[in-house]
């Protein structure tokens, strides 16, 4: 049995009992961590062993930032630009990490970020550039391991930028083919597909749709095309792993409809994505919509999200860094009422771009969530959808054993694999059903420690559940209760 401390250790006090005002049991919470030109990670190449321990301990301070401030869920950039952050068969490693291209630092990093966030009780999905493969001068520098030089009848080039055509359907087994290295390879838990869309409506692929088109517009003829890719992405995804979450992060705003006929740029008029359709067809577990505008232009567009969403989730994408005084110098105020606009209206969570600006607390912004929005653990909502097993049975209860001022928490392993939530309360009863009596989630092993106050006798009251791969929840355990004194009796 491994016995571990999660995070920075868990605290329990009077304060933490505290009712939580609007914060829900089960959410998502999110950031997307960009590696494209390291604006979140890495900061600098590897070229020597200190430089590559520097550079995965500069991701582990990420994730422990974010683990202190309660988020559950890191969205990974894995594929890039026609390059990935993973040894490929396919594609070239990104230079962000060595310099150069097609070389790895010494470690795999997508395999340590995944196991980086799995040990720290958060999910990881692998998200992945979709159609786009650079510009003119990332092409040439990756010479002959780009695809624009490999496949170039899949390429097409508009305004110095390099695309796959999703007119191709040989383009499709193309991307199938790093999909499934991505599935197929590494324990991740959703793979999301960004850029799934074309440039705008000039977009050069009038020869694709003169052999493919079959008397469709060229409207619907794109939205079939990407249509079509997802099906093809959900068959293979599910068919190797089913429990691997698929989801996509589309244009801010859906299409233009009564409420807002001036809505501007939108994913189904403009860029050619219809993520209902995705959502409608089964194809799709999630959207992440990059809502990156203020309260006037969000709150309708988000409840035009959750009409097309229905059963899946959806997930609110939100511009942090619209916090900073050079991308448009937000209050942090507008973060936080977003937020409760997406838990009022009933959405799944949010979705933070980018990473940096959270850890680096930009206007204050880890802090709030920290102490307010984040205060306490999330479950990730169950994905009812995926499967109709029964949940797992129940450990049977939790030992604890003293150790200085540590308290130990130990249980029996549930059958299969199973993550596990602690419950904790300071009174003689205990509400699993409510934020602030989980003391931690998503845990992967069956042990768990925490710092008592050593200046007080305190009663606690524990229990713990277990979870599936589709987060159905187990019924709690027994409860067990532990009298801790300062002086041991």
């Amino acid at each position: 049995m491994k016995r571990i401390i999660v995070g920075l250790i868990c605290l329990v006090s009077t304060g933490r009992m505290v009712a939580a005002a609007d914060c829900p049991k089960h959410e998502i919470r999110a950031v997307w961590l960009t590696t494209i030109y390291g604006l979140d990670w890495p900061s600098a190449p590897a070229v020597d062993e200190e430089s590559r321990i520097r550079q995965k301990q500069e991701l582990c301070s990420i994730l422990d930032r974010l683990q202190e401030a309660n988020f559950n869920t890191v969205f990974v950039q894995a594929r890039l630009r026609g390059d990935v952050i993973y040894p490929s068969r396919i594609e070239p490693v990104a230079k962000i990490f060595t310099g150069t291209y097609g070389a790895l630092p010494g470690y795999d990093p997508l395999a340590f970020v995944i196991d980086e966030c799995h040990r720290r009780s958060m999910e990881c999905h692998a998200f992945f550039v979709t159609f786009p493969l650079g510009s003119h001068r990332v092409v040439d520098e990756q010479g002959s391991l780009s695809v624009v030089k490999k496949r170039p009848h899949l390429c097409l080039k508009y305004k110095n930028e390099w695309y796959l055509d999703p007119g191709m359907p040989e383009t499709d087994d193309y991307i199938l083919s790093l999909v499934k290295e991505i599935v197929v390879n590494y324990d991740i838990d959703g793979i999301q597909f960004d850029y799934a869309r074309y440039p705008d409506k000039v977009f050069p692929d009038e020869n694709s749709y003169g052999m493919y088109g079959h008397g469709q517009s060229p409207e619907d003829w794109r939205r079939t095309n990407i249509n079509r890719l997802m099906a093809r992405i959900h068959d293979c995804v599910k068919a190797e792993k089913p429990w691997v979450q698929i989801s996509s992060s589309p244009v801010g705003k859906y299409r233009r409809y009564e409420r807002t006929p001036h809505a501007g740029w939108t994913a189904y008029d403009d860029v050619y994505q219809d993520p209902r359709a995705w959502l409608e067809a089964g194809h799709h577990d999630m959207i992440v919509p990059m809502m990156y505008f203020r309260r006037d232009e969000f709150d309708p567009y988000l409840d035009h999200w959750l009409e097309q969403a229905k059963s899946r989730n959806m997930v609110a994408g939100l511009g942090v860094y619209r916090l900073n005084s050079s991308e448009g110098d937000w209050n942090p105020d507008e973060i936080g009422s977003q937020i409760d606009h997406v838990r009022l209206h009933g959405a799944n969570g949010c979705a933070f771009f980018r990473t940096r600006f959270v850890v680096d607390n930009e206007k204050g912004i880890h802090t709030q969530l920290k102490h307010r929005y984040f205060k306490y653990p999330a479950q990730l909502p169950p994905l009812t959808w995926m499967n109709d097993t029964l949940p797992p049975a129940p450990p049977p209860e939790i030992k604890v054993v003293r150790d200085g001022n540590l308290l130990k928490l130990s249980w029996d392993k549930a059958a299969g694999h199973c993550t596990y939530t602690v419950y904790c309360s300071l009174t003689d009863s205990l509400d699993t059903g409510k934020a602030q009596s989980i003391l931690a989630t998503g845990l992967r092993t069956n042990a768990l420690s925490l710092i008592a106050d050593d200046d007080s006798e305190r009663g606690y009251l524990f229990s713990v559940t277990a979870s599936n791969r589709y987060r159905i929840e187990s019924l709690p355990s027994y409860e067990t209760y532990y009298y801790y004194s300062s002086y041991e009796k």
